[in-house]
């Protein structure tokens, strides 16, 4: 078993009750696998469009499965319509949270102001 994290961006259109359903459901297909977190980012600005979408839904995962499973596993996320896009890899270790879910904002700014003095001299 090893431990790995998958980001998932579902289309923006669905409601949390379905996204827990489909999550149920992939998560179904990695048989003995222990989904130890599961975090909602929520709605957010794409960088990009994909299919059409300027916004998706964004859920993130840990889990400890097989290798042998991942394979499938992604097969089938690529077939579902609702996912725009997956990441599946390696967890080293804690989760990676988005800076608007972190509450330390003061601290960016800090760092923004310290780059801005360096830019100066």
């Amino acid at each position: 078993m090893r431990e790995y994290e998958i980001v998932y961006i579902f289309q923006s259109t669905l409601e949390p009750e379905e996204i827990d359903g489909k999550l149920e459901t992939f998560h179904g297909l990695l048989a003995d696998a222990e989904i130890t977190a599961v975090e909602h980012w929520g709605r957010r600005q794409l960088a990009y469009e994909l299919a059409g979408q300027s916004a998706g839904y964004y859920v993130v995962a840990q889990f400890q499965a097989d290798p042998a499973r991942i394979k499938p596993f992604e097969n089938a996320l690529k077939m579902d319509e609702a996912v725009l896009r997956h990441l599946v890899v390696i967890s080293e270790g804690e989760s990676a949270v988005p800076p608007s879910l972190r509450g330390d904002d003061e601290d960016e700014d800090d760092d923004r102001e310290d780059r801005d003095e360096d830019e100066e001299d």
